[in-house]
């Protein structure tokens, strides 16, 4: 894999340092399909969060992952999935009788606490990592963007390039063989499914103005990283290693440790702050103390003052 981002760029705290960074102590909400992946076994074991995540956690960011979801204080397992969700799939019914309606309503009832937690991650977190590929059907990850920018949080969005070429070889394949009809079978699930390569990656238009010009990248870029955090190889690294990833999203990461993007201004026709990436300064606060003043930083302790 190469990219057009260097590689060897610093980390805002080298070894020995203890100067804090922009991210620490900021919180990240990981967004991204879950349940029409290959394999959502596989994801939760071995997927994109993981890597992300550790790689955060070196920043002190406190990482929110909807296959690992914190405790709830007073509400014991309050919205966790598990590896699979097929069963409970099993019991949708579209029929309209009392039965199929009590089906449905189960469904809603349990999977409003999967919604509730997960949307709560998106409303308590600074910035949102996204992954969005555009051959997997996501409802959740849109409305999790949706919620977050509405907010004004910094969305930041990987958008792979989807490419099939083993439908290309089983095309190829077939004619070799001589066989028609099965090469016409092959372009009819192409469009029944539909499989739609889309080389450059590109999203749907609706997101750009949604997440902004900024924050789109077409890869993660985990090999340069591999080495040093131990990553075993997995599937998505076949998809980078060999393709140029134009911006990667890890060494962005690393950069925003040390300094706040810009965001080019269609107005001003020029770069300016990007002031989505609102992080607090919080630190040395007592416990139970209260801001008064933002700007100032300033705490009381104790509860506040009656009115």
């Amino acid at each position: 894999m190469t990219t057009s981002r260097p590689n060897s760029r610093p980390t805002s705290r080298p070894t020995g340092s203890t100067a804090p960074g922009l991210l620490r102590d900021t919180r990240v909400y990981l967004s991204g399909p879950m349940d029409f992946v290959a394999s959502r076994a596989e994801e939760k074991a071995h997927g994109w969060r993981n890597r992300v995540g550790e790689f955060l956690r070196e920043f002190e960011v406190t990482v929110f992952d909807p296959f690992v979801k914190p405790e709830v204080r007073g509400l014991f397992e309050y919205g966790r999935e598990g590896a699979s969700t097929d069963e409970d799939r099993e019991r949708w019914s579209f029929a309209r009788t009392q039965e199929a309606a009590r089906a449905r309503a189960w469904c809603a009832h349990k999977y409003y606490a999967t919604q509730h937690i997960d949307l709560r991650m998106v409303d308590t977190s600074d910035f949102v990592i996204c992954y969005c590929p555009t051959n997997i059907y996501s409802v959740g990850t849109p409305h999790e963007i949706i919620v977050a920018r509405n907010e004004h949080k910094p969305v930041l969005f990987v958008s792979p390039p989807i490419n099939c070429p083993s439908l290309d070889e089983l095309h190829a394949h077939l004619r070799g063989r001589g066989d028609d009809e099965g090469d016409r079978l092959l372009d009819q699930v192409e469009q029944e499914a539909p499989i739609k390569p889309n080389e450059r990656g590109i999203p749907s238009l609706w997101y750009m103005p949604l997440i902004g010009e900024n924050n789109f990248f077409d890869g993660f870029g985990f090999a340069p990283y591999r080495e040093r955090f131990g990553w075993e190889r997995i599937a998505l690294d076949d998809h980078e290693d060999g393709r140029t990833i134009e911006n990667p999203l890890l060494p962005f990461l690393e950069e925003l440790d040390v300094r706040l993007p810009d965001r080019y201004s269609a107005r001003e026709r020029r770069s300016v702050p990007d002031d989505d990436w609102i992080l607090w300064q919080l630190d040395g606060h007592a416990k139970g103390s209260q801001i008064t003043d933002v700007a100032a930083a300033e705490v009381r302790d104790g509860p506040p003052p009656h009115e």
